[in-house]
């Protein structure tokens, strides 16, 4: 019963992360979530009290494998530039990616408290990692730099998302080229 109960919780995450990806939060409905999983509106209650709560379990699930996926990249690269740049990469080539959707439909709505504070601390983890990338270059304010780095890249995420004239990839190698001449700057 246990396994059974997980497993529906699971597939109704992935149903708030298609919807999210598809709509944005306003697509996040329970009526909406009963029809994709095939359960009783009254048995999306016994899972999840409110849509609040669906939000804070998916930041709590999503956020941080997507952080860790540009921690890897950002572990991998050699040297602070490198870092940099890779930072700025892995979080654009997860665009496509339906978590990475959710995640950003996610962040640019009204969140609780509680929900926020998780995105905040995976959030936090990544720009800790750019700050010190920053002051291995010897950077004046690596804080301020890494917070108008992030602001780059959600530019660009947002480009991509909107399906802007320019191609992904150029749209990728201009955050990077920006990021990068920025910081040296």
């Amino acid at each position: 019963m246990a396994e059974h109960r997980s497993m529906q919780r699971a597939a109704l995450l992935d149903a708030a992360r298609s919807l999210l990806s598809e709509g944005g939060t306003e697509a996040l409905t329970f009526p909406a979530l009963a029809e994709r999983t095939g359960l009783a509106r009254s048995s999306v209650y016994e899972y999840f009290r409110s849509r609040a709560a669906v939000v804070e379990e998916l930041c709590e699930v999503d956020f941080p494998v997507w952080a860790a996926e540009v921690e890897a990249a950002m572990a991998a690269a050699d040297g602070a530039e490198a870092k940099i740049e890779a930072y700025v990469r892995k979080q654009l080539e997860l665009v496509g990616d339906r978590r990475h959707r959710a995640v950003v439909a996610i962040s640019a709505s009204e969140l609780d408290a509680g929900a926020r504070e998780k995105i905040r601390a995976a959030h936090g983890g990544l720009i800790a990692m750019i700050v010190e990338a920053l002051a291995d270059l010897d950077h004046a304010e690596p804080r301020l730099a890494a917070m108008l780095l992030q602001g780059v890249v959600d530019a660009a995420v947002r480009r991509i998302e909107l399906g802007a004239a320019e191609h992904p990839e150029a749209i990728t190698e201009a955050a990077v080229s920006m990021a990068l001449r920025g910081v040296s700057g």
